[in-house]
């Protein structure tokens, strides 16, 4: 057997090629079904995100990989195969786990340390598992897959570094307010960007959340998902005092909060901090904000620098990562080897035991009576010859198959069934 992947990604494949192929959930346990007669496997994972649509699955080693699975991604979503080639990478044994190790790990993904892959790898393996499509060869493959990834988490900064716009303002949030428990957070425009700064902010803590926009349709919708509160746009001055944190990204040409009405703002607040998210282009809010004590004002600028810096920071952590995946990959790689070798050392004893029977059971009538303790010696001996002769291939065949990575034992197990005769018992 051995183990194949084949699949498209965000690197390989344009969005509208990715979208064609991806699996929905509730179609994935029909999926690995068919995945299953096409390649006439038990074992299969189909992992589906919108940045990747991958197919793992464990084959005979003389079945075509690319054309069996390309075959397979192209018949169930009704494409020709022609399509996805030249878009389709594929994998086999060594490189497959190492890519596995590498997605588990985040370092495959489009924002290297995301945390979200992860989850989807598991879901995917749970899903094929509870449908019984993990076997033995599977199961240890992902298992330490999943291993490898916690290590990586654990023994790396890889996750530690804002890589977003919204979870850079969280972070720059904390850092003025120590835990935003029970802060207050005003949104001033409705735009995409906002809407996931908010969500970072309320997944932090802050609670209550005013949404003041010039449309109510879409100032609805925001307080429809944070569970909070719609204000009138022209009472935005009023309330401005009960908020510590201000996000906006309003359409408007010209500043909307001045100097001077922040300075009032905080003057209400007693003097107690204020940050300010200005995600908007142009700027709603007077940079001459930064200006005022206990005022905290980023823009989009101040926080795409952040994100860069805190990216650039995770790929030099990623060099460590890959070291970890490789030292992973040369223990599983050393693991299957032993394995694979298991099956002809057990040949080897039980042709070697039937050997010291078959010649104790020739020639034990002609010692005549044996007292019990002649006995134990007579099994002893024999055994002993035939423990010796073992001892060399045997040795040989566990030495090879944790040698080196990349190096299959095969030829070493086919000249020691060949020497042994081990597929042929009746000579």
């Amino acid at each position: 057997m051995k183990l194949a992947l084949a699949g498209i990604n965000h690197r390989t494949a344009p969005v509208e090629v990715r979208e064609r192929v991806a699996f929905r959930a509730d179609e994935l346990t029909h999926a690995l079904q068919l995945l299953h007669q096409h390649t006439g496997q038990p074992e299969g994972l189909i992992l589906s995100t919108c940045n990747r649509v991958e197919v793992t699955v464990a084959l005979d080693d003389q079945t075509d990989s690319a054309a069996t699975l390309c075959a397979f991604l192209a018949a169930s979503h009704n494409l020709s195969p022609e399509i996805l080639q030249p878009h389709l990478y594929l994998f086999e044994e060594a490189d497959a786990i190492r890519h596995l190790f590498r997605v588990a790990s985040s370092l495959d993904s489009m924002v290297v340390g995301e945390p979200q892959i992860l989850g989807q790898l598991k879901q995917a393996y749970g899903q094929a598992r509870d449908s019984g499509f993990i076997g033995t060869y599977l199961e240890t493959v992902l298992t330490r897959a999943f291993r490898v990834a916690k290590r990586v988490r654990t023994e790396t900064e890889i996750g530690q570094n804002a890589v977003s716009v919204g979870y850079a303002a969280v972070e720059l949030a904390r850092e003025i307010f120590g835990s935003l428990q029970r802060r207050r957070v005003m949104i001033v425009g409705a735009g995409k960007m906002s809407e996931a700064a908010g969500r970072h902010l309320q997944k932090a803590g802050a609670t209550e959340v005013l949404i003041a926009n010039r449309t109510e349709t879409r100032a609805n919708q925001l307080a429809e998902m944070f569970n909070g509160q719609v204000i009138p746009y022209v009472s935005l001055f009023e309330r401005l005092p009960e908020v510590d944190i201000v996000i906006t990204s309003s359409g408007a040409p010209h500043y909307i909060l001045t100097k001077a009405a922040v300075r009032n703002a905080i003057e209400a607040r007693r003097s107690q901090p204020m940050f300010f998210i200005d995600i908007a282009v142009p700027r709603n809010i007077d940079p001459g904000v930064n200006e005022l004590e206990h005022a905290f004002l980023y823009d989009i600028d101040d926080l795409q620098r952040i994100v860069d810096r805190n990216l650039k920071g995770r790929w030099e952590v990623a060099e460590e990562a890959e070291r970890i995946v490789s030292q992973e990959v040369e223990r599983l790689l050393a693991r299957l080897r032993t394995r694979d070798v298991t099956p002809t050392i057990v040949s080897l004893q039980e042709q070697l035991e039937s050997v010291r029977r078959d010649v104790l059971s020739r020639y034990r009538p002609r010692l005549g009576q044996l007292t019990p303790e002649q006995e134990q010696t007579l099994e002893a001996l024999t055994r002993g010859i035939i423990n010796k002769i073992a001892h060399g291939p045997i040795s040989e065949l566990r030495r090879e198959a944790g040698h080196t990575v990349g190096e299959e034992p095969g030829e070493v197990i086919s000249f020691v069934r060949r020497m042994f005769r081990l597929g042929d018992r009746s000579s």
